[in-house]
């Protein structure tokens, strides 16, 4: 993990606030002023960045614990906060087809928009972000980060990215200006304007498709699936993003054959063939601590069941499986990228080609 040592200037552009209930003697941190809402009844704030809409009233703060009420503004008070760094490869976010085998500097703040009740970073996700011993980087400072550990991308990951959107927007800027990639790591819970300006300087993105039905997504997410699947079809189709998809399958929840059935159809209908789908396995935490790990066998099935309905790429993940992780040409069947866990032990793509048969993998590659 990088440690706070690593950079101690910090600096914050636009309007300050400071919390409301901040005491004497307390330090004075400031926020930045909000993007994405407008005044509504009573002194309260409606906040437009994602479909949820929180109306939040003085001194309040949204569903996600870090958007606030300050003096009838809204504020993003986890902007310029991470709460740590690290340096993942980039097959843990997990992307197959974009910079294989690279180092990514991974990042997120407190709090999130959802309310996933099997969330396996709920310690940061359900925090707020005076709970947590959080960081003070500008945009500026978290470019440099990069550029100092020589990573080719900044992942806004952990929590979910939309809600610190305005903080994405301003270090994917300045990480293009620096020829740095950078990819989101959400659940594509977001207003269909807002997303146009948080993924106006995004080059990758991996979106949790968590389940394919709307009961799963209002009692286990408490958010819902068109939302999501409009994202997923507006990346398709209105951007140039290279994304991917996966699905924690959880027993007896989301991981029935019909339902992965009916997702892969979705996929393949609304987003063609060639968009890596990755199925992986959910293990018991927050508050889905009764369930079994899923089994191995169901990750299998799934992956089978994506082959067969014609989606090109599949993936699966929190198991073993070197033949279940390797990329393959889906006309001869050569292996291109061999992985083992997270490692790239073979990369054989010519370009985006397969060296064998000359096929055009979809990606972005070396």
């Amino acid at each position: 993990m990088i440690t706070h040592e690593h950079i101690k200037d910090s600096s914050f552009g636009g309007d300050t606030a400071y919390p409301a209930s901040a005491g004497e003697g307390a330090k004075e941190v400031p926020f930045k002023e909000a993007k994405w809402w407008k005044p509504a009844d009573n002194g309260k704030i409606l906040c437009t960045l994602c479909p949820r809409y929180c109306t939040i009233g003085e001194g309040q703060m949204g569903f996600c614990f870090i958007r606030q009420n300050i003096g009838g503004k809204l504020y993003s008070i986890g902007y310029g906060r991470p709460t740590g760094f690290a340096i993942d490869p980039v097959e843990k976010k997990p992307l197959n087809h974009f910079l294989p085998g690279t180092d990514i500097l991974s990042f997120g703040t407190a709090g999130c928009n959802l309310g996933c009740k099997f969330c396996q970073n709920w310690s940061i996700s359900k925090a707020k972000y005076d709970n947590l011993n959080s960081l003070d980087y500008s945009p500026e400072e978290v470019v440099r980060l990069a550029k100092r550990y020589k990573v080719p991308s900044i992942a806004y990951t952990y929590n979910d990215p939309t809600i610190f959107g305005e903080y994405v927007i301003d270090i994917s800027k300045i990480a293009r200006e620096e020829n740095i990639k950078s990819v989101m790591v959400t659940a594509g819970y977001i207003d269909k304007e807002a997303r146009k300006d948080v993924y106006k300087y995004i080059d990758a993105a991996n979106v949790d498709l968590k389940a394919f039905t709307e009961n799963f997504y209002h009692k286990i997410t408490f958010s819902h699936l068109d939302n999501v699947l409009d994202t997923l079809y507006w990346l398709k189709h209105e951007t140039g993003i290279w994304f991917e998809i996966t699905t924690l399958l959880i027993p007896d929840e989301n991981d029935s054959e019909e339902e992965i059935k009916r997702e892969c159809d979705w996929i393949l209908t609304n987003l063609g063939d060639e968009v890596p789908l990755h199925f992986t396995a959910f293990h018991p935490d927050f508050k889905m601590r009764d369930k079994e790990r899923t089994p191995h066998k169901t990750l299998k099935k799934a992956r089978e069941i994506a082959l067969q309905t014609g989606i090109k790429y599949c993936y699966t993940g929190n198991v073993h499986s070197i033949e279940e992780q390797t990329t393959y040409c889906p006309s001869c069947n050569y292996e291109l990228i061999v992985r083992d866990w997270h490692s790239v032990l073979r990369y054989r793509l010519n370009g985006n080609k397969c060296p064998k048969c000359g096929s055009i993998i979809p990606g972005v590659f070396h």
